[in-house]
């Protein structure tokens, strides 16, 4: 009985032209039709979708404001703001899917009594963070008839870094045209103290 021939592995070089054959081809279609912008995450965008929905039925416009350090409060000739009770209002709460992680206290406000709807409209803002292993990144405000609440966003430090100070100050930002005109309530939201004012839009 002859024996038999044991099978020849394929040679390096073609080897890397299959691979090279494949990968070039890839890296063009993923890159020529991927869409821009972030990743689809799951279970973050279809919770921001069902808070988008839930808000929208319940009569609530939501705005993202912008955040910015630091900031000098001082430029702002400021309206009167008085204290107001800690926590989501009950409004608030049973609308959202899951409810926002709140500062521990609004310490100061210093904002504009007036604005006008086509400009940009500052909130200086100085709060006492949860913790020192978060930072303020923005807010989301939340208009419903002439009543307006703002939540902050925190975002995680990574890689074991600590903020300095659990009280940080931040510039929010309302776009431009994201209020109609009108006098509204303005409270900034705290766990154990907000902060309210009233804001008239031209």
């Amino acid at each position: 009985m002859p024996a038999s021939k044991q099978r020849q592995p394929w040679p390096m070089k073609w080897i890397v032209v299959v691979i090279v054959a494949v990968l070039v081809p890839y890296t063009y279609l993923t890159l020529h039709f991927r869409k821009p912008g972030p990743a689809f995450e799951p279970y973050h965008d279809l919770q921001d979708r069902a808070n988008t929905l839930r808000l929208l039925s319940a009569g609530f416009q939501r705005v993202s404001l912008g955040a910015a350090r630091p900031v000098d409060p001082a430029r702002t000739t400021g309206a009167a703001t008085l204290p107001a009770p800690g926590g989501v209002p009950s409004a608030l709460r049973s609308t959202l899917v899951q409810s926002p992680l709140l500062p521990s206290e609004i310490i100061s406000v210093a904002a504009a009594p007036s604005t006008s709807s086509g400009a940009p409209y500052s909130i200086y803002v100085t709060c006492a963070l949860p913790d020192n292993k978060q930072q303020l990144s923005g807010a989301e405000l939340y208009v419903r008839g002439d009543e307006i609440w703002i939540t902050p966003n925190f975002e995680k430090l990574t890689g074991g870094l600590l903020a300095r100070s659990r009280e940080t100050p931040v510039l929010l930002t309302v776009p431009a045209g994201a209020l109609k005109p009108g006098r509204y309530q303005l409270t900034l939201l705290g766990q154990r103290s907000s902060r309210a004012w009233t804001l008239q839009v031209h």
